[in-house]
């Protein structure tokens, strides 16, 4: 191991210490955070936690956690932007899909009532065989509707940053979306291992964890679950050191 790894696992290990302990400062504040400003919040914890898998993906696979053209500070930039649409993805689904089921029961039974219940069910702080029935639900719809739209935006992102030399400069320039599409994107990757793969066999048991979780730990979960994504896909495609 070098030396950047020794310092990252003990940095990773004292915020986890301080976060771990649900009397500090640390985490009082957190959640204070979370609960007034969600949105701002999910920009940095997808800016720093998902940029942070794919650093250490790359750790894993070419035995650096940076190279030229990778562009850290952009990448941070675009999973800050995303964190907030999954973040809003989040929020829209876990409203919307008990109501969608109980219009489908009110429409089956003949009775009317069935949305209030799924939605005090899937609200209800004890887990429950209904409650984790709803989150699966909740996590098959978004990852179905919402997350393929949201991965091939950031496959683009990426593509588009790496073409433009990893800097902030390169970020801002217009996207050749044309271009991406249809001569830089394996769409044979993205389509039988993205979506054919992770989305079911990763992001729908993962998600259902996601959603039973307390509501201030839900984005923070989900941030981390791309960190292990990253490393899973890394592992799983091998590494060069």
């Amino acid at each position: 191991m070098k030396r950047a790894d020794w310092i990252l696992i003990a940095c990773v290990a004292i915020v986890a210490a301080l976060f771990a302990l649900p009397q500090t400062h640390c985490a009082e504040g957190f959640n204070w955070a979370t609960a007034h400003h969600p949105y701002i919040m999910a920009f940095f914890k997808f800016a720093i936690l998902a940029t942070l898998g794919e650093m250490l993906a790359l750790r894993i696979r070419e035995g650096v956690y940076s190279k030229k053209g990778f562009g850290v500070v952009p990448r941070m930039m675009v999973w800050g932007f995303l964190g907030m649409c999954i973040a809003m993805a989040m929020v829209i689904f876990k409203s919307g899909v008990p109501v969608f089921l109980g219009s489908v029961a009110d429409a089956v039974s003949g009775s009317t009532g069935h949305a209030a219940s799924y939605a005090a069910t899937f609200a209800s702080p004890h887990l429950t065989w209904g409650k984790l029935g709803i989150a699966f639900a909740v996590s098959v719809l978004m990852n179905s509707i919402f997350a393929p739209v949201m991965m091939t935006f950031h496959k683009c992102t990426d593509i588009h940053i790496t073409d433009n030399g990893g800097t902030v400069c390169g970020l801002l320039r217009p996207m050749k979306m044309r271009e991406i599409f249809r001569e830089k994107i394996n769409w044979d990757v993205q389509w039988n291992i993205v979506f054919k793969k992770t989305i079911p066999l990763f992001w729908f048991p993962a998600h259902t964890i996601t959603f039973i979780l307390p509501q201030n730990l839900q984005v923070l979960f989900a941030a981390l679950l791309g960190v292990a994504l990253g490393l899973i896909l890394a592992l799983a495609g091998g590494s060069k050191k």
